[in-house]
């Protein structure tokens, strides 16, 4: 009897036994994510862009794995026509108000939000040991172009009935001849003159870049990006008045180099 149970003890043991080597396999671990310390960061842009232009940004990364982010980008800028050209002049006539250098011929001022969702990828594996981490990144989305009459400060010469005065105006059919008239401009009008006039065109708008981090999972963001930006409208964006080699169109490409800073957590 005693053989008997020890028999059927041993065989209970070795069956408990098998079914745990074929039913407990090790857990698999992902190495997808390796190095990855943080899950999410956000980031400021200070961008410069080609023809002086220039943008303040901000960036919502969602860290997926070591060599790849997803983000959201929202952003405000400014756009200016090659042909713009600041320039001063001081016409005599006593006026008390301050004259202003100007942009000559410029019809409007175009600002841009852009918003996009982008891609940023590295290279290699060197931001492990917080050296420079090479990459990409690249982003589409919507754009919304806000033009802003430009208004100068014409002196009108009071028809010979009194002293002359300056008179804020902006550029239209009726005004051309005044408008395009250097020797009438005194300066140009305050920033917030024609913010009550702004008019909204839609589009769309586009970078790519090569990515330089200090450090890609170091917990303050320090990186730079250089690469080319474009804005495209669904019609021609009027910057500049109908004067000589200033033609105006629906988009425009860029060369940028941005300064990045920010954090993760």
């Amino acid at each position: 009897m005693k053989k008997e149970f020890t028999l059927v003890i041993v065989s209970i043991l070795l069956s408990s036994l098998s079914f745990a080597q074929t039913t407990i396999q090790p857990k698999q671990i992902d190495y997808s994510n390796e190095g990855v310390i943080y899950n999410k960061e956000l980031a400021i842009d200070l961008r410069i862009h080609t023809n002086n232009g220039f943008a303040l940004a901000a960036n919502f990364g969602q860290i997926k794995t070591y060599y790849k982010t997803h983000y959201y980008h929202f952003e405000i800028g400014a756009v200016r026509h090659p042909k713009e050209h600041r320039q001063s002049f001081d016409p005599s006539g006593g006026f008390s108000r301050t004259s202003r250098s100007f942009m000559f011929g410029k019809q409007n001022s175009l600002f841009v939000l852009r918003a996009g969702l982008g891609r940023k990828r590295y290279f290699s594996e060197k931001a492990k040991q917080k050296g420079l981490a090479l990459g990409i990144t690249y982003e589409i989305g919507p754009a919304i172009g806000i033009l802003k009459p430009y208004y100068l400060e014409i002196i009108n010469e009071g028809n010979g009935t009194g002293d002359p005065f300056l008179v804020s105006t902006r550029y239209t059919e009726e005004t051309a001849s005044t408008f395009l008239d250097v020797t009438r401009i005194y300066g140009a009008s305050g920033f917030t003159k024609g913010f009550s006039e702004l008019s909204l065109v839609p589009g769309i708008q586009f970078k790519a870049s090569v990515h330089f981090d200090w450090g890609a999972f170091d917990e303050f963001v320090k990186a730079m990006e250089a690469g080319i930006m474009g804005d495209i409208f669904i019609r021609e964006m009027p910057i500049m008045a109908d004067v000589e080699f200033a033609e105006n169109r629906p988009y425009f490409i860029n060369l940028f180099l941005t300064l990045q800073l920010g954090k993760r957590w």
